[in-house]
């Protein structure tokens, strides 16, 4: 069993940065992708960023490329989401995602394993 436990988030004005963490525990040596999804109130949840074998390669959505940075630190099982420039649009509810299911996309929700979330709140 994976547990996936988000913290980091806030409340923050526009232009402000926050790092969001993603500490994992469990069968975690196994997974191919670690990804970040958010969701909005009253919209979908969409993928934000993933991360592939550790840093092999990195994936964002084109809303937040340039401002969002995903790494990785294997060696305590914390994927990161470095958050830059926050725009009012960025507030929602964030989530870490591990175990990418076979034929799955990195922004689409097929991943097996979910956290609670944390909030990220900007104000203009």
């Amino acid at each position: 069993q994976v547990q996936l436990v988000e913290s980091g988030g806030g409340s923050v004005q526009a232009g402000g940065s926050l790092r969001l963490s993603c500490a994992a525990s469990g069968y975690t040596y196994s997974s191919n992708y670690m990804g970040w999804f958010r969701q909005a109130p009253g919209k979908e949840r969409e993928g934000v960023a993933a991360i592939y074998r550790g840093g092999l390669s990195t994936y964002y959505a084109d809303s937040v490329k340039g401002r969002f940075t995903i790494s990785q630190d294997n060696a305590k099982n914390t994927v990161y989401l470095q958050m830059n420039s926050l725009k009012p649009e960025d507030t929602a509810m964030y989530y870490c995602a591990s175990h990418l299911v076979s034929g799955g996309t990195w922004y689409r929700r097929d991943y097996r394993y979910w956290g609670q979330g944390t909030q990220v709140t900007v104000s203009s």
